[in-house]
């Protein structure tokens, strides 16, 4: 069956737009009827293209460019997943009851094609390895040992617990960044403001007095001359210094050092490590518990990290234990992981709770994230205070010694 997205109106005049299965577009516009729904337009999804129609009638489907499905969607998605396999619905049923309430318009036509896969006999991992842009390697190996271990419905629950506390990670770091990163852009837009508008003005009763200008004042002039002459300039050199390091972090070296260096660098070093760190700490835990191979885990985790220096780190726990060695010891000799890390992993693999001690620690870091964050943002807040208070006071010293020479002349 194909999948066809429509537009129309409701029996009571509402218009309504989705997307239907069936074998053409005929048949499609026969179920929506059958569903009292009376469509305008019906036109059969294909994978990447955002138009549709041909020559003058072409229409571009601008939402196509902007619609994603977040991590928000895909826990939502679990969780309802999950609620429906344990009460005992058959899995092309539970999937067409997501396919009807899923909100996201990017999502409803992927889960569509799930489910036709899924009623003509494949596995439910196996439908998703079809749309690994949406499904990680994660969720695809992890579904597939719960329908492999028939528990399936346990298995999309620690998914969705996974997913849960990814999005909340993830919040924490994006709110405590919000408020800096907002109040730097304003006060740069204020300043900016100031001298390309307002200096300009002054400079006309500083070039009445007829007398020499002390040096802050040229400098502040000078400035504001630049930018007011040149802006255009300073736009190209900022976005040529962004191109420059974009293009520097996608190459392989220039990506090793700027993530050597994320680790590193004062306050967020910290931060970054505590957040790899968790992140493989809660993944590889969810993993070994969902019963995925311990060298597939492993492989797993390694693209899931977010960092190539410590993915090295645990490419050579996958040496290690392909060759019948322990998990802990590369962890320690990388120097990339803190020794509460190492400890707690040397004592899971000796009591055989390895998954149970890794998920603490994943807890423990996920806390101190989260102080780390409220400290820092408390520190940031009265910082960017105070440089943005220098700034001013020195605009508005350059304008004041001026007028106070021309004082103390007369």
């Amino acid at each position: 069956m194909a999948v066809f997205e429509y537009k129309g109106f409701d029996a009571a005049g509402k218009s309504v737009k989705g997307v239907i299965d069936a074998d053409s577009a005929k048949g499609a516009r026969s179920k929506l009827r059958r569903q009292q729904l009376f469509p305008t337009d019906v036109w059969e999804q294909t994978k990447g293209k955002a138009t549709r129609g041909k020559g003058l009638n072409v229409e571009i489907d601008l939402s196509r460019f902007t619609q994603r499905v977040s991590v928000s969607d895909l826990s939502a998605l679990t969780s309802q997943l999950s609620t429906l396999i344990g009460a005992g619905i058959p899995m092309v049923e539970a999937l067409s009851a997501l396919v009807d309430q899923v909100e996201n318009p990017a999502l409803k036509p992927i889960l569509v094609e799930i489910r036709e896969d899924v009623n003509q006999g494949d596995s439910l991992a196996k439908a998703l390895k079809k749309h690994r842009n949406v499904f990680s390697d994660l969720y695809i190996n992890m579904v597939a040992a719960g329908e492999s271990s028939g528990s399936l419905d346990i298995v999309l629950k620690r998914l969705t617990d996974y997913t849960e506390a990814t999005v909340k990670l993830r919040g924490e770091v994006m709110s405590a960044l919000m408020y800096p990163a907002l109040m730097g852009t304003v006060s740069v837009l204020i300043v900016a403001g100031m001298f390309i508008f307002v200096i300009p003005r002054v400079r006309r009763i500083f070039e009445s007095m007829n007398q020499a200008l002390p040096l802050p004042t040229r400098m502040l002039l000078g400035v504001s001359d630049f930018l007011v002459s040149y802006w255009w300039l300073a736009i190209l050199v900022v976005a040529g210094m962004a191109y420059g390091f974009y293009r520097w972090v996608r190459s392989p070296e220039g990506r090793r050092k700027w993530h050597q260096l994320l680790l590193v660098m004062p306050i967020f070093g910290r931060v970054n490590r505590l957040v790899a760190v968790s992140r493989f700490c809660r993944t590889i835990s969810t993993l070994l518990d969902s019963g995925v191979p311990i060298l597939s885990a492993i492989a797993i985790v390694k693209t899931v990290v977010g960092n190539d220096i410590i993915a090295d780190a645990v490419g050579k726990v996958g040496e290690n234990v392909r060759e019948g060695q322990s998990i802990a010891g590369p962890l320690k000799a990388s120097g990339q992981f803190p020794p509460m890390v190492t400890h707690m992993i040397t004592i899971g693999e000796k009591t055989g709770e390895l998954e149970a001690m890794l998920g603490k620690v994943a807890d423990s870091y996920d806390q101190q994230v989260e102080n780390t964050l409220r400290g820092m943002t408390s520190l940031l807040e009265p910082l960017l205070i105070v440089v943005l208070g220098g700034v001013v006071a020195f605009i508005a010293l350059s304008l004041i010694l001026p007028m106070l020479q021309m004082s103390a002349v007369a």
